[in-house]
């Protein structure tokens, strides 16, 4: 009786795919995917081998407008500009269109439109709003930039002090550059407290869409941040402890009380709140000694000093022997700058979808362009800003510049332009043999943005976008 029924199906499942040629309505490379691709997944045997046989047909067929979506103007012109994209993102783009309400839309270089769907309905973008912060940080600030942390020495308490500007990847191998950097330029060798003024953030940011939990995806902001705020840990069999999972990163004792409450052996987890604001000088106290300064005393927040505080705007490691305007004495003042590049920064931001450095640098630009301390508010703003004057957006949600929330909402549209307007870095995109892409997921929310590499060597900006309904 089994073998019997499932016959009965797979023949039933197989008229009706034949019925797709009886009509020259429906016999189109789109309606051919899409219906082999369902009837892929509901055969087997001989049956699946033919359909997948004719899916694999169907992908290299040139994909044509359908009744929900629109090809740009020109419909031959269109038509043979998709053929230059390879067959396998054809096919993504035809599954893609099986959802009705999806936001899709793919141009040429020049930013003619080549198909389209819902391209002006306003969607959740969840991650590929990270391009778009990353491209005004690129504008705004400049490929080259390198975000600077502040370090003064007062030579009679040997006091060191240090404020953030909001480096979004002061991570263990900078933080070293940094303490190396300071000892050759002021040949400190005694270190007896370490001061660390946070202020160039507002305190406890709330970033739209994060957590409270101990996640390294709910990592809070700040002006000084070590590691993101989070550490990462393994287990030591053989000394039945935990260790550091990063040989760059030495694993303190004071966070092992943590990490056991966990319960967990590996994994990188968010600092409990009080500790984060001072990881950093615990790391740089731990890295000076390894250096040969001597370090003791304690690492507590304090005040930068006033007349050594900048703009928010330095990036020289020269040396600024400014008078304290107190006591009288000199202290010694450096602004040393990351050793990675925007360009850099961007790269890893997009590469690893790191939530933590798209509102870290978008709070950033906001303190710079309109002043300290940065907030919220100010960050958003420069977004906003840059996107109706640079890339001629209209009406937009913006509410962080991460994707974390559902409260943005932008068209398919407005990112085909930000597309165009990031081509020149496309580059610092994740790619594949055939795309440069970015991807964003939330709950129920799917999207795709890049570029497709065309046969003629072209860039085709493409996006996709899934909302399910009530989101």
């Amino acid at each position: 009786m089994l073998p019997a029924v499932r016959n009965t199906v797979l023949s039933r499942n197989t008229f009706s795919f034949l019925r797709i040629f009886s009509s020259p309505r429906t016999f189109s490379s789109r309606n051919l995917f899409l219906s082999s691709a369902v009837f892929y997944r509901k055969t087997s045997g001989i049956c699946r081998v033919v359909t997948g046989l004719l899916l694999l047909w169907a992908a290299a067929l040139p994909v044509q407008a359908s009744a929900s979506g629109s090809a740009g103007a020109g419909h031959a012109g269109a038509m043979d500009a998709l053929r230059k994209i390879a067959p396998g993102d054809r096919a993504v783009l035809a599954t893609a269109a099986q959802d009705k309400k999806a936001g899709i839309l793919v141009t040429d270089d020049r930013g003619t439109v080549l198909f389209s769907q819902n391209p002006d309905t306003p969607l959740v973008p969840a991650s590929i709003l990270k391009i778009l912060t990353s491209l005004a940080a690129l504008t705004h600030l400049g490929p080259e930039f390198h975000f600077a942390t502040l370090a003064a020495l007062d030579p009679d308490t040997h006091t060191l002090y240090v404020r953030g500007q909001g480096d979004p990847l002061f991570v263990s191998e900078a933080i070293l550059s940094f303490c190396r950097r300071f000892t050759e330029k002021t040949g400190a060798n005694e270190i007896r407290k370490i001061v660390l003024d946070q202020s160039f953030f507002a305190q406890d940011i709330r970033i739209p869409g994060t957590g409270r939990s101990l996640n390294p995806y709910d990592a809070t902001i700040g002006a000084l941040c070590a590691n993101f705020n989070t550490i990462n840990f393994t287990w030591d069999a053989a000394a039945q402890t935990h260790v550091s999972a990063e040989p760059q990163t030495p694993l303190l004792d004071i966070f092992k009380k943590q990490i056991k409450h966990t319960g967990q052996k590996q994994g990188r987890i968010l600092l409990e709140k009080q500790m984060r604001p001072l990881y950093p000088g615990l790391l740089m106290a731990r890295f000076f000694t390894t250096l040969g300064v001597d370090v003791s005393g304690p690492v507590q927040l304090g005040p930068f000093p006033a007349h050594a505080r900048t703009d928010g705007t330095a990036q020289t490691a020269d040396i600024l022997d400014t008078p304290d305007t107190l006591d009288t004495r000199n202290i010694r003042t450096l602004a040393l700058p990351s050793p990675y590049s925007l360009e850099q920064v961007v790269e890893k931001l997009l590469t690893y979808s790191n939530n933590f450095i798209a509102n870290q640098v978008m709070l950033a630009m906001g303190a710079r362009q309109f002043g300290e301390p940065a907030i919220l508010d100010k960050g958003v703003r420069v977004l906003i800003d840059f996107a109706r004057k640079d890339l001629g957006w209209q009406q937009m949600q913006l509410v962080e510049g991460s994707g974390l929330s559902r409260k943005n909402r932008v068209t398919p549209a407005q990112m085909g332009k930000l597309l165009q307007a990031f081509m020149p870095f496309h580059r610092l995109l994740k790619r594949t043999p055939t795309q440069y892409y970015k991807t964003g997921t939330l709950s129920d929310v799917r999207s795709r943005a890049g570029y497709f590499l065309g046969k003629d060597n072209r860039l085709y900006p493409f996006v996709i976008m899934h909302n399910r309904a009530g989101r």
